[in-house]
């Protein structure tokens, strides 16, 4: 990537050069002699351009992803077909994408329980997007069929504090374990809710630009990869509102 930005910076200076080289009616070969002695002379201009490009290319990126994040506002934060753990009436909401089968997540559970327990007025949003497999895809709908008798917290910090990975068998032994009914779980697995809420998840990420698991979106900032509470809590009060 590194390359084809200095190549372009290159380019660029072999546009830039005098005016009076163009007057002169340079040959191509001359001015590329040229465009080299003034990066052999002054071989720190290439590195500070490519910074400088680097930083626009980021801060264009930047604004073009708080724009998708305020288009979609309402459906990360207030679906209706989305579980929501912590205070359903806090003040700032924290969004995660995850899948059962992502170590990674597994990871943050704790710093998400942390978060909980540290602030009572987050509500936590949770986008289940199943992507490494059909176990992914088995303990999803599970654990969103869950919500039919009002288990879904238990069984996602479960699910969420298991050992291997989640498949039917496994998937279906922690339902059985905290009371779920088998055969009923397995119907309300077919529900269109979870068709809904799966494929609202898919386009989420994809219009978001969310590309693994977890990544968090809290107010205007998207934070991929494993976080500590730490680093979660100044987010959390970036984004409450200044009156709050």
């Amino acid at each position: 990537m590194r390359k084809k930005i200095i190549t372009r910076i290159v380019v660029a200076l072999s546009l830039a050069l005098p005016l009076q080289a163009a007057a002169q009616d340079l040959s191509e070969d001359r001015v590329r002699e040229l465009v080299l002695e003034t990066i052999r002379e002054n071989p720190e201009i290439v590195m500070e351009a490519v910074a400088i490009f680097e930083a626009r290319q980021a801060e264009a990126q930047a604004a073009s992803q708080a724009e998708v994040l305020d288009e979609e506002r309402e459906t990360l934060e207030l679906d209706p077909n989305a579980p929501v753990l912590g205070n359903p009436e806090g003040d700032v909401t924290v969004v995660e994408f995850f899948d059962y089968n992502c170590p990674y997540c597994r990871l943050a559970k704790p710093e998400i329980e942390a978060l909980l327990a540290a602030d009572p007025n987050v509500r936590l949003v949770y986008r289940e997007w199943p992507i490494l497999g059909e176990g992914s895809v088995f303990a999803a709908r599970a654990a969103l069929a869950s919500r039919e008798k009002s288990l879904y917290e238990k069984f996602h910090w479960v699910m969420m504090g298991m050992n291997g990975r989640a498949e039917e068998t496994s998937v279906l032994r922690i339902a059985e374990e905290i009371g779920l009914e088998i055969q009923q779980l397995r119907r309300d697995m077919d529900a269109q809710e979870i068709d809904a809420h799966i494929q609202t998840s898919m386009r989420l990420a994809q219009a978001v630009g969310i590309t693994a698991t977890p990544s968090f979106v809290v107010g205007d900032a998207l934070v991929p990869g494993v976080v500590d509470a730490d680093q979660l809590r100044p987010l959390v009060s970036d984004a409450r509102e200044p009156e709050q």
